[in-house]
């Protein structure tokens, strides 16, 4: 039957409908007023009716074709399936009250098995709270921010659940976030690794399922309060308290409690110690949504807004610069025993920026498993060492007494690390100056953490060595163009000409102009490409540009990382990854540390006529005036550095015996009269290097 035919009886149908009502209304004597309303209404019926016909057959194909797919899927992935779902059940069939205490101390020792420090989030004691301890301030805070259907959900939200796969198949699988209630996030941080793939996911719901089946929302929500990272190391909401506020749990007003809620989500964007600030919009934010689900009156909610937040810093017995370095090489290599993929090499700056997000969250798992499981940790730092150049640099800077007004802290800052050239290992790092009495001095460490603008030390590791390999030779002709006139639009920089002098005499007198010209003759891709081999990790996709050349780079370099480039070069172009790990065992004593294996970055060519160039820094350029060769037998080879107006002090230099990187600065960078890479920070290299060469054979580079 053809559409025409069907309307014109639907239409008859409805027409004969019509008239019995009319008809029925009529031998019932009502007046002809009421026969509108039943007419009406017989419309919709038939209305529906022929809805109800139309949309059943595409409800019914719908439901076919959703059985069809789920039948070819669980044929197709049904073992994967049930694998999954067996892991699950015996993970948690497993589990106990023990799996979400966070007390297990973690120790570090030195290579001559002296104990550095002993690491717990609850500071070696118990901070555990069981839930009627746990404020209810705390809870509500939770739930509110973190998953509002917690009191009646099976472990997962299936709305949110729902909007992760939309997002997941729009984006092609790069986004996988969100959607995440209370009991997955437990179970994530319990019992997964840290990767971030549909298949975490899954095993994350799974998981979460279960728990829920097998514990009850008070000890769930208790589990969760108690494993929570609060930044620092520090887990839990009792040791949180403390940490933060110097009291108890117990003890927080409700806008404490909803700026400590507030860490959790990001620990180390919003770190109090570092970053007091950035937690108080994010604990607004809870506020407004306790608020708005009922847990708080408009007074209450209100007087929590106007409420001043005051860090306090609880003194601890292992906070140091050595430390601070031992954990995060620990934690690295946690992340990377767990599947963590780094990256040094990026598309743009959204995918530079998402890559930084995805590495902060996992460092932050797999710091508070260091802190709470037990582990123990082995180093090469040298307490002895450490001495004496947290000395070099505190005895050259001490001229510089101006302190931060907030936090007392020396503004004239510095940091050192110092590399063995033999093992590849780093054996000492100097974060910044040391104070006595003043703790919150070792919350930032600058060797690891300080990343600035290297100057001209960057030219050997990106310009002029990869141009050595490149075809240059130390005796080959170079200009020195002038670099605004370079920086001009449309300037075919190759055909500029400055004074002409050899690469040599160039890199001894560090000319910018001719590292400018060389630069554009290798290409910033070849030149950078040195540098992401090494693991300089915060190459940004803006970096690609010939003014990095000068060490012009967006975010910058560490200490770590320029001294472990010119270590590469003593090695002969061979490269090891720096770190001070030597050893890392689980609460059982199992050796879980497998060193990496080195490899080739630099030709053995270029690195030794680098090194040859380099010993003329010292004798006859820039570095002249440090006087080495009048204080020590040891050759010695190395490169100065400042940034404009003297904002930035660099100097690296190796020994054959060991490398060390010299930064001086301030925190935020200001000029500083007087502050060249042949002052301060050489300086304070020769007295640190003079510490480790005494007694030392007078052996050239290899």
């Amino acid at each position: 039957m053809d559409k025409k035919k069907k309307k014109k009886k639907s239409r008859q149908k409805r027409q004969s409908m019509l008239a019995q009502v009319k008809k029925a209304h009529q031998n019932q004597g009502k007046p002809e007023s009421g026969y509108g309303f039943r007419l009406v209404g017989a419309f919709f019926c038939d209305f529906f009716y022929h809805l109800w016909h139309t949309l059943k057959w595409i409800v019914l194909t719908g439901l076919i074709l959703t059985a069809l797919v789920s039948v070819v899927l669980f044929v197709r992935y049904g073992d994967t399936y049930r694998s999954y779902a067996q892991e699950a059940d015996e993970v948690v069939a497993a589990s106990t009250a023990d799996d979400f205490r966070m007390d297990e101390i973690t120790y570090i020792y030195a290579e001559n098995g002296e104990q550095l420090a002993a690491l717990s989030s609850g500071g070696g004691k118990s901070s555990y709270l069981k839930y009627e301890e746990i404020p209810k301030d705390a809870v509500n805070a939770f739930i509110a921010i973190e998953d509002r259907s917690f009191w009646r959900n099976i472990g997962i939200d299936v709305k949110g659940i729902i909007r992760v796969v939309k997002d997941f198949v729009l984006s092609k699988g790069d986004s996988l976030a969100g959607a995440s209630t209370i009991t997955q996030q437990l179970s994530r941080t319990i019992y997964l690794t840290r990767e971030r793939s549909i298949v975490r996911k899954i095993k994350e719901m799974m998981i979460a399922i279960r728990l829920t089946q097998k514990y009850s929302k008070n000890e769930i929500m208790e589990f969760y309060i108690n494993t929570a990272c609060f930044s620092n190391g520090i887990y839990g909401l009792e040791a949180a308290a403390k940490a933060f506020f110097g009291v108890s749990a117990d003890e927080l007003s409700l806008s404490q409690i909803a700026y400590l809620c507030a860490i959790p989500n990001r620990p180390e964007y919003f770190n109090p110690y570092n970053h007091p600030k950035r937690a108080l919009e994010r604990r607004d934010k809870i506020l407004e949504d306790m608020y708005e689900e009922g847990y708080l009156t408009k007074n209450t909610y209100q007087a929590a807004l106007k409420e001043k937040i005051k860090i306090t810093k609880a003194k601890s017995e292992f906070y140091n610069y050595e430390t601070t370095y031992a954990v995060y090489c620990a934690v690295e290599y946690l992340m990377k025993l767990h599947g963590f993929e780094f990256r040094y090499d990026f598309a743009d700056e959204e995918d530079y920026k998402s890559y930084q997000e995805s590495y902060e969250a996992s460092y932050n798992l797999e710091k508070k498993d260091l802190y709470a499981k037990g582990y123990e940790v082995t180093v090469s730092l040298k307490t002895d060492i450490q001495q004496a150049l947290q000395q070099a640099l505190d005895n050259n800077l001490a001229f510089a007494t101006e302190t931060n007004p907030e936090t007392n802290v020396y503004e004239l800052q510095g940091a050192i690390t110092a590399i063995n050239n033999t093992t590849g290992k780093v054996i000492a790092v100097v974060g910044g100056r040391s104070q006595e009495n003043l703790d919150n001095v070792y919350s930032l460490n600058r060797a690891y953490q300080g990343y600035r603008q290297p100057g001209s030390t960057i030219k050997p590791l990106a310009v002029y060595t990869p141009a050595l390999m490149y075809g240059y030779t130390p005796e080959t002709t170079v200009y020195d163009i002038d670099v605004k006139a370079a920086q001009q639009p449309g300037v075919d920089i190759s055909s500029l000409r400055g004074t002409a002098m050899t690469l040599r005499s160039a890199v001894e007198q560090s000319k910018n102009g001719v590292a400018y010209s060389v630069f554009n003759d290798i290409k910033p891709s070849y030149g950078l490409s040195f540098l992401t081999q090494m693991k300089f990790d915060r190459i940004a996709p803006s970096d690609y540009t010939l003014s990095a050349a000068l060490g012009g780079l967006t975010y910058g370099a560490t200490t770590v990382q320029m001294a472990s480039g010119y270590s590469t070069l003593v090695n002969q172009g061979e490269y090891r990854n720096p770190s001070c790990l030597i050893s890392l065992k689980d609460h059982e004593g199992k050796e879980l540390y497998k060193a990496e294996e080195s490899k080739i970055v630099y030709t053995k060519e270029g690195s030794s006529t680098m090194l040859d160039i380099l010993k003329g820094v010292l004798t006859n350029g820039t570095a002249k005036s440090m006087g080495w060769s009048s204080v020590s037998d040891v050759p010695a080879a190395g490169k100065t550095g400042t940034t404009n107006s003297s904002k930035d002090g660099w100097f690296c230099g190796v020994t054959p015996y060991y490398t060390v990187a010299v930064w001086i600065g301030y925190d935020t960078p200001r000029t500083l009269e007087n502050l060249y890479g042949a002052t301060y920070p050489a300086n304070v290299w020769k007295d640190a290097m003079l510490y480790l060469t005494q007694g030392l054979g007078a052996v050239d580079f290899n």
